[in-house]
């Protein structure tokens, strides 16, 4: 919501917004000129020609009942976006994971080659920006999200898909259904799809379709070949339709991450950038906040933070983590929402193979209600009972996960946090409780 509040500031529009609580971001907005408010109370709308919610905004909502009672239209989130990008020739970002970094990097490497793109990212930069921009250029770049099933709403032009995973299911929504949604969007985008080779749901999902793949095979046009890596990049060789352009530096490690920077090279190139200079802007990409984020260092102690909530970016996250040469890796997780664990808890069972000690929290909610025996113990019981030998304990709160994590780390660990809730709020405290112990 905080980058559309951007774009249409760049429009020209007259924007007024609440949260619940106040945070740098909001402080990013004041100074854009949006007028924000801590709290919501129907007097907010006053003067407002429209109200834009997010899904996680109810009909509860004093500001959304008041706009209804005077007539003033509210609007999704989804339905605001849709009109922006009917503005521009658009392309979206589409996957269940891969998504953020990918259309970062692709809004990166067309601004440092001069096409002037306006973009939505659904993430703070690492340099504590929101994620938009507003453009006179002709391409507007977007993260395409598929939580709620809106992203085939989208007016697309060009567009990449990273993956399709089992996400975002309800009861009206399965698998099956899922994976049409995305077979769908692909069959809509109108002049050019970028799929990543190496992703079966992605594959499956763009069949049919006229596509070019990304990836590490022989079958793909933009092909990725591993040079080398450490704890903070990797490198490789890139070569497009079997002519070799050299070698690419990815500022962030992983091979995720190096699939989704080809990625993006590949859609750039496409959209007529020079190859070698989008290679050479790719390595200058300052990273998004909560993807492998390094958070500080305590007692010896390395502490990175990752976005990771699925099962494979957990097993990606944890790889990478398991290549950094640390002593060990303590891996915390925190489960995020009440249905994605009702139907995915058992496919976490390997994903924790590359850590060393894991500790597994309770749900974050993110505004879902419970569903009864639903926890992060399901979790815990998956890995235990494939991996009896794991060092893997359930600790339901966060206070007690800080303390216990105060009690387990020791020099040369690498402490990772991974999930989507405010597990973030973690590391800052442990680096603290550690550091007043020196």
């Amino acid at each position: 919501m905080s980058a559309i509040a951007v774009v249409l500031r760049g429009l020209g529009c007259r924007v007024s917004g609440s949260d619940s609580a106040d945070t740098p971001v909001l402080d990013r907005l004041r100074e854009i000129g949006v007028d924000v408010f801590v709290g919501h109370d129907a007097v907010q709308i006053s003067g407002a020609d429209l109200v834009a919610r997010s899904t996680a905004v109810g009909d509860d909502n004093p500001e959304v009942l008041a706009a209804r009672q005077i007539g003033v239209p509210v609007y999704r989130r989804a339905e605001i976006l849709t009109a922006i990008t009917a503005l521009r020739s658009t392309v979206a970002v589409a996957g269940t994971h891969g998504k953020t970094t990918t259309a970062a990097m692709l809004s990166h490497v067309l601004t440092a080659v001069g096409a002037d793109p306006g973009f939505v990212v659904g993430a703070v930069m690492a340099d504590g920006s929101i994620g938009a921009r507003w453009s006179n250029g002709p391409l507007f770049v977007v993260e395409a999200d598929e939580s709620d099933g809106t992203f085939g709403e989208l007016s697309v032009n060009q567009a990449v898909l990273t993956s399709v995973e089992p996400d975002h299911l309800r009861g009206d929504r399965p698998v099956d259904e899922l994976e049409a949604e995305f077979a769908r969007f692909c069959a809509g985008v109108a002049d050019g799809l970028v799929v990543c080779a190496e992703d079966p749901g992605a594959v499956k999902a763009s069949e049919g379709c006229h596509r070019i793949l990304y990836g590490n095979g022989p079958e793909a046009e933009y092909r990725w070949r591993l040079l080398g890596r450490n704890r903070h990049s990797i490198a490789g060789e890139v070569s497009i339709r079997g002519d070799v352009l050299g070698s690419m530096n990815v500022p962030m490690p992983g091979d995720h991450n190096a699939l989704n920077a080809t990625g993006a090279l590949a859609m750039a190139c496409e959209l007529g950038a020079d190859p070698s200079d989008a290679m050479a802007a790719l390595a200058g990409f300052g990273g998004v906040t909560r993807r492998f984020e390094h958070r500080g260092e305590a007692a010896g102690v390395e502490f990175v933070d990752d976005y990771a909530h699925l099962p494979t970016e957990v097993a990606c996250s944890l790889k990478t983590a398991s290549e950094g040469g640390w002593d060990r890796v303590v891996c915390v997780f925190q489960p995020h929402r009440y249905t994605r664990t009702s139907h995915l808890w058992s496919a976490f069972a390997h994903s924790f193979e590359a850590a060393d000690i894991v500790i597994v929290t309770d749900v974050y909610s993110a505004g879902e209600l419970p569903i009864p025996g639903v926890s992060g113990e399901l979790i815990w019981q998956a890995v235990t009972e494939a991996h009896p030998e794991s060092d893997v304990d359930y600790v339901p709160r966060l206070d007690d996960v800080a303390n216990r994590l105060v009690e387990v780390l020791r020099p040369s660990d690498l402490c990772l946090t991974l999930g989507a809730g405010d597990l973030a709020t973690v590391p800052d405290q442990v680096i603290s409780m550690l550091a007043a112990r020196q």
